[in-house]
């Protein structure tokens, strides 16, 4: 054979439907396409073979009804059409028409993706206005024109850049792995095909729910039909006695990304205060670059507060087999020059920077001064309304009503703001429906993936299956006997299992 020769299964040419296992997908290729071809009972579907997110390999997901799910970051497609229906992705796969016939499949023309249902246009308000240039006012944005909103729609974000992959912040881009130009979630000519007027370095200073206006920095003013409010959260920054502010980093923007990459040139030992996730993917980050890293805690173990103590000792030990010292209980007490001095007198000599990853606070400013309910957070119901009428709010701010525990929630999760726009935009568009997400994020620690399904405050019981030192795990947070979360490493498909089954929808 051919070295060149492509060994792909070719699905055009035909596939015996005898050979097609029922609810397990089978690889192989359109024209020069990777491809899955999958038999749910007597219906076959063909679509593309990797997640339109990170390219994630989508033959080893989970089928949930007429959908398949990525086992990377959970992404959702319709098998039918293509068509991404979950974050964090925002692209549609490949899909092809199926023919069968003399007992056997051929996969036809491609598919055109379409939304799954479209508002009516008698529901539509005259114009939206976005406030905020994060993932959930962009997957508003998407939405609302995916869903035929043809009208006037304006997102306002105060930050210099266009809406970005945060996540990527902290992981590849700052450890040099991945690209500038892949940072972006959409090219510029994104919003101009899509009509989406976006201003970027622009504030809105005031919201009037009574005229239905928003005035921006510079006098001008905008009128809304409706409007989302997805602001955000802003990085806690440290007062350091002795510190030279412009050596002490936050991460949040990708502008502070690209200031920290910048830092990096000719440096040789960095101290992150902050034990959680993003001081230890900074933490990572930085290793990669070949920084000498110290991290400085409150806690004894870090991010025990959500993976509890013997996961997060495990992540704590990988971090120091790649060179990572921890100073654990401790904080920082004082800076003189290089040197950073701890509480208690021990200190860190030669540091060329510091990063502050210590957390961050809703922006609330706008939501406080328009007179909205608050509550650590923006107050919405099970539609991601606010307490004015024709006012959305997703992502980092809104704190909605979780029907699965009966409690309030406010999460500060890249992919449930994205999917939190997008429930926000059919809502907006006369839709009346309930936020019912399940709460996912991932966090990367060299090559080391931690999925967390679910979202748990706290806990009175934890459950571990398997091996946490083997990191090939799953561990499980109970409360009053009911299962909150749970955190697995070396397990996709199982974290996959587990947030269908808290959704209460059946999986092949």
């Amino acid at each position: 054979m051919d070295e060149h020769q492509d060994e792909r299964l070719d699905f055009t040419a035909g596939v015996p439907l005898a050979d097609l296992p029922d609810g397990r997908p089978v690889a192989g290729r359109v024209g020069g396409d990777d491809a899955l071809l999958l038999r749910r009972g007597d219906r076959v579907h063909a679509f593309g073979a990797q997640c339109s997110h990170y390219h994630g390999p989508l033959a080893d997901g989970l089928v949930v009804g007429d959908s398949v799910r990525c086992p990377w970051h959970h992404a959702s497609f319709d098998i039918t059409t293509g068509e991404a229906v979950r974050a964090p992705a925002l692209d549609p796969i490949a899909c092809w028409r199926v023919d069968q016939r003399d007992g056997r499949a051929f996969v036809g023309e491609r598919i055109v993706a379409g939304p799954r249902e479209r508002p009516p246009v008698a529901g539509h308000p005259q114009s939206i206005v976005i406030i905020g240039g994060g993932v959930a006012g962009l997957a508003t944005a998407q939405m609302l024109r995916r869903s035929g909103f043809t009208r006037k729609l304006t997102m306002v974000s105060a930050d210099e850049a266009p809406p970005c992959d945060r996540p990527n912040l902290s992981k590849d881009f700052l450890a040099g792995t991945a690209e500038p130009d892949w940072i972006p979630l959409r090219p510029p000519e994104f919003y101009e095909a899509n009509a989406i007027e976006l201003l970027l370095s622009t504030r809105v200073t005031a919201i009037d729910p009574a005229r239905r206006v928003v005035t921006l920095d510079s006098g001008r003013e905008l009128a809304w039909g409706a409007l989302l409010l997805a602001t955000g959260a802003d990085p806690i920054r440290l007062d350091i006695p002795g510190a030279d502010p412009a050596r002490v980093h936050v991460l949040r923007s990708f502008a502070d990304s690209k200031a920290l990459v910048a830092r990096c040139a000719g440096a040789q030992r960095a101290l992150v205060i902050g034990s959680s996730f993003i001081g230890l993917e900074v933490a990572a980050s930085l290793r990669a670059r070949g920084l000498a890293v110290h991290v400085v805690g409150r806690d004894a173990v870090p991010m025990a507060n959500v993976l509890g103590d013997e996961l997060g000792r495990r992540i704590q030990a990988l971090h120091e087999s790649r060179g990572v010292v921890f100073h654990l209980g401790s904080t920082v007490d004082r800076v003189d020059g290089s040197t950073v001095h701890l509480a208690g007198g021990s200190r860190v000599d030669g540091c060329d920077f510091i990063v502050a990853g210590v957390g961050v606070r809703p922006s609330l400013a706008l939501a406080e001064q328009a007179m909205l309910a608050v509550d650590r957070g923006v107050v919405v119901d099970a539609t991601l309304r606010t307490s004015a009428d024709g006012i959305w709010a997703a992502g980092d701010i809104a704190r909605w009503p979780d029907a699965r525990t009966g409690e309030s929630m406010r999460v500060e999760h890249f992919a449930l703001a994205e999917a939190q726009g997008q429930c926000a935009a059919l809502n907006m568009l006369g839709l009346h429906r309930p936020f019912d997400t399940v709460p996912f994020f991932w966090s990367q620690h060299y090559d080391t993936a931690i999925n967390m399904v679910g979202h748990a405050a706290s806990w009175d019981r934890v459950e571990v299956d398997g091996s946490v030192q083997a990191l090939d795990a799953a561990v499980r947070y109970f409360r009053g006997g009911r299962l909150l979360a749970m955190a697995t490493v070396g397990r996709d498909l199982e974290s996959l299992r587990c947030e269908a089954m808290m959704e209460g929808v059946p999986a092949a």
